[in-house]
């Protein structure tokens, strides 16, 4: 399968002080985009040297097929004919070396750690303060009693058990049982039909994927350290859905009249939360092993912004139909993820912090994950392929849902209500002692 750089080198060297004013925005260092244009520089160079090397060998053949005397002609060229060669291996070697395709090369290293461009309408700013909020729906509710946090209500009804859980894995696993299990199962069944109703297609997919399957997406090496993994068999448990869904088509060609594609996926999740010591450390928030619906689109490039707001839509109906209160913000430069030209994180009421935390990150990577997957569209029979545009969005993620169900659907008897539209999913319409 060819191997491209996820962003174009061809697009850096045409537009450098774009690439520039993207990273900076990002609050990152644009100094390396000198390295990149000088490194490739030397690898045209490079090639350009083995063309005229491969000129100047046939230049020597032809002499010897046009002499009136082809045997004692190649016999005084030949001592030119192997310094030629000898010369062209190792021009070839050396343009190898660096090349973006050389996993050693320090164009391919830079090339790795690029970010995606931001789109011209991400709000600027340099961390999660600057997101800018673009709607909300529902109101917070205001008990008349003292609201508990998730993990007290589910230890109260024993529905979580994050006690036993430590006693098998140790901190950030938890045991769900009896209806907090069959509450999890339902709400994975009620967003997969829901999926299925808007034309998707569900994809039942490996938890353990390769270090190209990882590489392809993004996720490597920048966020290797998030990961679990097995480094004998050099797999790793997929950190989303996102991963193995955006790559299922790596190295294929598709009609445009099969675009968009539409994958669903629901999967445990798997990540080390290494960055998040001594935070959300108690209840459902951040867990090590935690289930997600995920919602990935394959689309032509033209289409993917419309194609951004209809799969943020998706997951903002599915908290409406739980009645849960929800905001969109956009994310500033600052807080956008390393693959995404644009995103909007969905945030649900969570009264135990009482803010709006995420539960849905929605973004349009662009060309950005494709071009390394090499997931290419073709308009028609005569046209030259083209990459096609990945997003991703959770819908929903389960740990997080169930969060904001036990609090904001919670009773004073410390019973919770379950929403109507999952009732015929759960089978009961509350949980209670």
């Amino acid at each position: 399968m060819a191997r491209f750089s996820m962003l174009d080198i061809a697009l850096i060297r045409r537009d450098p002080d774009r690439v520039r004013e993207s990273l900076l925005r990002r609050g990152l260092d644009a100094s390396p985009v000198d390295d990149l244009l000088r490194y490739d520089e030397e690898y045209r160079l490079a090639l350009t040297a083995v063309e005229r090397a491969k000129a100047e060998k046939n230049r020597l053949t032809a002499t010897i097929a046009e002499a009136s005397d082809r045997a004692a002609a190649a016999r005084e060229l030949r001592p030119q004919l192997e310094e030629v060669s000898r010369r062209i291996d190792a021009l070839e070697q050396a343009a190898r070396a660096l090349s973006p395709s050389d996993e050693s090369s320090p164009l391919r290293a830079l090339l790795d750690v690029m970010p995606n461009l931001l789109d011209a309408s991400v709000p600027d700013g340099a961390d999660e303060t600057a997101n800018l909020e673009l709607r909300r729906w529902g109101e917070p509710r205001h008990f008349d009693f003292v609201p508990k946090p998730n993990w007290e209500l589910g230890e109260n009804l024993r529905i979580l058990d994050f006690s036993r859980a430590a006693k098998l894995s140790g901190s950030r696993f938890v045991v769900l049982a009896g209806a907090g299990a069959r509450l999890s199962r339902a709400l994975t069944a009620f967003f997969l039909d829901r999926a299925l109703d808007r034309g998707y297609l569900e994809i039942a997919p490996p938890l353990l994927v390769s270090r190209e399957t990882m590489w392809s997406t993004g996720q490597l090496s920048k966020f290797a350290d998030a990961m679990f993994a097995d480094p004998q068999a050099d797999l790793f448990m997929i950190p989303t859905s996102e991963v193995p869904l955006t790559a299922l088509r790596g190295g294929e060609i598709l009609e445009s009249s099969g675009l968009p594609q539409r994958y669903v996926a629901a999967t445990p999740c798997f990540r080390k939360e290494a960055g998040a010591a001594g935070k959300d450390t108690r209840g459902l928030m951040r867990l090590h092993q935690f289930d997600k619906v995920e919602l990935v689109w394959l689309t032509a490039p033209e289409s993917s912004f419309d194609a951004l707001e209809t799969l943020t839509g998706h997951a903002e109906s599915l908290l409406q139909e739980l009645d849960l209160p929800y905001r969109v913000v956009a994310l500033c430069a600052g807080d956008t993820g390393f693959n995404a030209a644009k995103s909007y994180d969905v945030e649900v009421w969570i009264p135990s912090s009482n803010t709006y935390r995420e539960i849905s990150s929605c973004s349009n990577c662009t060309d950005f994950q494709a071009r390394r997957a090499s997931v290419r569209f073709r308009r028609d029979a005569t046209s030259k392929p083209e990459f096609v545009h990945t997003l991703n969005g959770s819908g929903l993620a389960i740990g997080r849902t169930m969060i904001a169900l036990l609090e904001n659907h919670q009773q004073s008897d410390g019973s919770i209500v379950i929403p109507p539209a999952l009732r015929p999913y759960t089978g009961f319409d509350r949980i209670s002692n």
